[in-house]
């Protein structure tokens, strides 16, 4: 099995809905996200990718992609806040993300995986860092 990891960085704020603890309060994070792509084989053509599993530069891109549209935002889980507050901060100029799920590190490597992998890549895992010492990882396998 052949791999290749590649890796993008952003700073956004969420908040755990529901949960008792600091982490229900909006705070902010450097997100590390890590991805680790797999394949059987190296290309074989006598193309610019020959003796490589893809190309880098696509996964790295649509990597870098994904974390730009993550970077200086609020992260919000729908349904978490009011209609009222979620007008006021867009009124007042905050970018909001709102996702379908509770923005845990756990949840965001699946949200990773699962955008990739509609994206043609194979992947063997996303690991997804709140700070340099605690991560949250999802793989298939």
């Amino acid at each position: 099995m052949y791999t290749i990891e590649t890796q993008t960085s952003f700073d956004s704020a969420h908040f755990l809905a529901g949960y008792q603890g600091k982490c229900g309060n909006i705070h902010g994070h450097r997100w590390t996200v890590k991805v680790i792509a797999k394949g059987e084989t190296l290309e074989q053509e006598t193309s610019q990718t020959r003796g490589m599993l893809m190309d880098f530069s696509q996964l790295k891109e649509a990597l870098r992609t994904m974390g730009d549209a993550l970077d200086h935002v609020f992260i919000i889980e729908k349904g978490t806040m009011t209609e009222d507050t979620l007008q006021c901060l867009k009124r007042d100029g905050f970018r909001l993300v709102e996702v379908a799920f509770r923005p845990t590190a756990e949840n965001l490597a699946k949200w990773f995986y699962d955008e990739l992998t509609k994206q043609g890549f194979s992947l063997q895992s996303v690991i997804v860092y709140e700070t340099p010492n605690n991560c949250a990882a999802y793989s298939v396998e």
